[in-house]
């Protein structure tokens, strides 16, 4: 096939067409899937998928759909007819379609989100992230600092093996567990079990609809130490007690947690203030007065609801808050969106190229109204 049919084949509008039907049906079973599946599920199985699987039938997911679609308006230009002036407000239209797509895109692959929770008087420089998980091994030998080893989501599974020149053992992942609670023995563990795991097991539970409903867990063995710190251990999502162990004189601590993202300039809460509904318990809006620090400098900053602070391309929301009987504690909902400006760029040129069509074609229909009225 010659690269000209291929053209002519990619620029035709019929898959422009298809390809929106298509993203239509996903777009109403991926709303009623997220009664029974949960919102975060829906989405990775319709929306951000490449291929959706339909029983034993492979489908395009939505990604692979909006990848049609940027292909086909891409291809569009290649049509020599169009450049013209009087086709010029199509011309911007379309080059604002792909922006909007573009911009889709960055969102869709580079962008994050998750919370940053902060009690009156602390400050915090890390997001933590909303959904995936990661190990963190703390060597606490040094008096005057602590070396973190980070383990990432993807290596917790079942049988992988963890190693690395900061530790003087291995772990091996016995079982992870997306979603577990810890219940209490009711006969006397074994010697190869240590830690948690001499008092408590942990039960594996069907994961939760909301994904960040669920409690994961891990059981997992170190090895290959040399000392009596070799054997079986457990840990699970905001275990109040941290594991540590000791090997060759150095200790570690061993904490499963959210992802963390640190970023370059913290934000202390001075202040968290609620207003509620009179006669009410329930929370009519709420804002933090904080402080933004960032290489010594200090910036004194109000976050309330529908006014988020916008710093360094991260943006804060003010989420919701956690009442203590001393202080409060903020959530803050943070998103970093590479392609935030996209859509009111693409708006921006879609306007204009639909005005740009408007202005061409009003003076026709004038014309032929004029026409038929002297008829």
């Amino acid at each position: 096939m010659r690269i000209k049919d291929i053209i002519n084949f990619l620029k035709q509008p019929k898959i422009f067409v298809f390809a929106i039907i298509w993203m239509m049906m996903l777009v109403v079973l991926g709303t009623l899937a997220q009664k029974d599946m949960g919102l975060y599920t829906a989405q990775n199985r319709y929306f951000s998928a490449w291929i959706t699987w339909f029983w034993f039938v492979p489908m395009p997911g939505g990604r692979l759909t909006l990848v049609i679609i940027l292909i086909n308006l891409s291809f569009f230009f290649f049509k020599k007819s169009i450049w013209k002036i009087k086709k010029l407000g199509i011309v911007i239209l379309h080059l604002g379609g792909i922006l909007l797509l573009v911009g889709g895109g960055l969102t869709a692959m580079f962008s994050s989100e998750g919370n940053m929770v902060i009690e009156e008087g602390a400050q915090s420089n890390h997001v933590e992230d909303y959904h995936f998980m990661e190990l963190a091994i703390i060597n606490t030998s040094a008096v005057n600092f602590d070396e973190f080893t980070i383990f990432d989501q993807p290596l917790l599974k079942r049988n992988q093996v963890l190693a690395h020149a900061n530790l003087n053992f291995e772990i091996e992942i016995l079982n992870y567990l997306e979603n577990c609670e810890p219940t209490k023995r009711t006969s006397p563990a074994g010697i190869q079990y240590k830690g948690m795991l001499k008092n408590f097991i942990l039960n594996e539970l069907k994961p939760e609809k909301e994904d960040n409903w669920n409690r994961p867990g891990m059981i997992y063995k170190i090895s290959n130490s040399g000392t009596n710190a070799d054997g079986m251990y457990g840990i699970f999502l905001g275990q109040s007690i941290s594991q540590t162990v000791s090997v060759n004189d150095k200790d570690y601590t061993i904490i499963l947690r959210r992802k963390r993202t640190y970023l370059p300039f913290s934000i202390e809460l001075l202040d968290f203030k609620k207003i509620l509904h009179p006669g009410t318990d329930i929370p009519k809006s709420y804002s933090s007065d904080i402080n933004l620090i960032e290489n010594g400098v200090v910036r004194k900053i109000l976050i309330q609801m529908n006014e988020p602070l916008r710093h360094k391309g991260y943006t804060f929301f003010q989420s919701s808050f956690i009442e203590g009987p001393n202080s409060e504690t903020t959530v803050l909902a943070v998103v970093k969106n590479y392609g935030r400006l996209f859509p009111y760029i693409s708006s921006i040129i879609m306007c204009i190229g639909l005005l740009f069509h408007l202005s061409q074609k009003l003076p026709d229909l004038f014309r032929k109204s004029k026409e038929k009225i002297a008829v």
